[in-house]
């Protein structure tokens, strides 16, 4: 099945499904393995690692990927964006800060500027910059984002998008796991859906075995908007932007702690970096969305896109059936 849409007009794709760039997750493998099954893969620039960035280039081959960053900590190194768009992506996808100062340039590369928002005024930055694509991410995702739900959002800017910016297009991420979300999506004025959580559990994902694992096995119920991972790993996030991550022994521990963690920091930063590496998920972070009830195992990216595109099409036909 095929669904067409202005995204995938405007991306030259077959379904439309974007990976989110997940750092240290979405690799170049994962974002070609999207790319192949006919959707956009998005490589994870994260929090900017310049040797990562171009090995994971190289992982992707000759494939059309596109490239993610976190806007704030871009603009501490500003000159990566340059050392990306040398690889010629096929699309920039800007989060959380003003994507004004980098716009320009990611026009100039003949790449698609992709703003992921998490409200109106969000939104309206985002157009101001003359993104192409916005991203309305509800609180649902996993990972790093807001306080506004999915299902309202999404409507809501798609409106905004219209009257303001009709060229423009909305895509949903947040809580999106399986072809009913993005069903779901389509009905409620998005071009597309950008999922993340279902490619984490995936065979191409540079996540931990033990993650991908766990995440298989959770359910939405398990996950909580925390600080926590942030303080511990010394990365200083916006305030009000939280991460979603499944709850284990260092979030029972240390969520509504705050304060003490970060005096504690001496201490439990080398014993978080030691987990980490171990792939301990008793410890460390396992980001991941409310969709993770809809996940149970961990087959090939292209598996779970075919899985979405079967899906959507069974719940489209489902809901035409109502209409008679």
């Amino acid at each position: 099945m095929t669904l067409r849409t202005r995204l995938t007009e405007k991306l030259g794709i077959v379904h439309p499904i974007l990976l989110a760039p997940m750092g240290a997750v979405s690799g170049g493998r994962l974002a070609a393995a999207v790319s192949d099954a006919g959707g956009l893969g998005l490589i994870g620039g994260g929090y900017g690692d310049t040797a990562w960035l171009d090995r994971e280039f190289a992982a992707a081959g000759n494939r059309r990927v596109g490239c993610g960053f976190i806007t704030w900590s871009l603009a501490k190194n500003p000159a990566l964006l340059d050392r990306v768009l040398a690889h010629a992506p096929a699309a920039i996808m800007l989060s959380f800060g003003d994507p004004r100062p980098f716009a320009a340039r990611i026009r100039a590369a003949n790449s698609i500027l992709i703003c992921q928002v998490q409200s109106r005024d969000h939104a309206l930055q985002a157009l101001d910059a003359g993104a192409e694509i916005l991203v309305a991410q509800g609180t649902e995702a996993g990972g790093h984002g807001g306080t506004r739900a999915t299902l309202p959002l999404v409507p809501a800017l798609a409106d905004l998008v219209a009257a303001r910016a009709p060229g423009a297009m909305v895509v949903a991420a947040g809580g999106i796991a399986d072809g009913r979300g993005l069903a779901a999506a389509l009905t409620l004025g998005a071009e597309g859906v950008l999922v993340g959580t279902r490619f984490y559990a995936s065979a191409e994902s540079l996540g931990h075995a033990n993650a991908k694992a766990r995440i298989a096995a959770a359910a939405g119920e398990e996950t909580v908007r925390t600080s926590v991972f942030d303080i511990v790993r010394g990365h200083d996030w916006p305030d009000r932007i939280t991460g979603r991550a499944l709850r284990n022994d260092f979030t029972a521990r240390w969520h509504g702690s705050e304060r003490a963690l970060a005096a504690a920091l001496e201490r439990e930063t080398p014993r978080y970096k030691a987990a980490a590496e171990a792939g301990d998920a008793a410890t460390a972070v396992i980001f991941a969305g409310e969709g993770a009830d809809l996940i149970d195992d961990v087959p090939p990216a292209g598996v779970i896109v075919a899985r979405i595109m079967a899906e959507a099409e069974r719940a489209l036909e489902a809901a035409a059936r109502r209409l008679a």
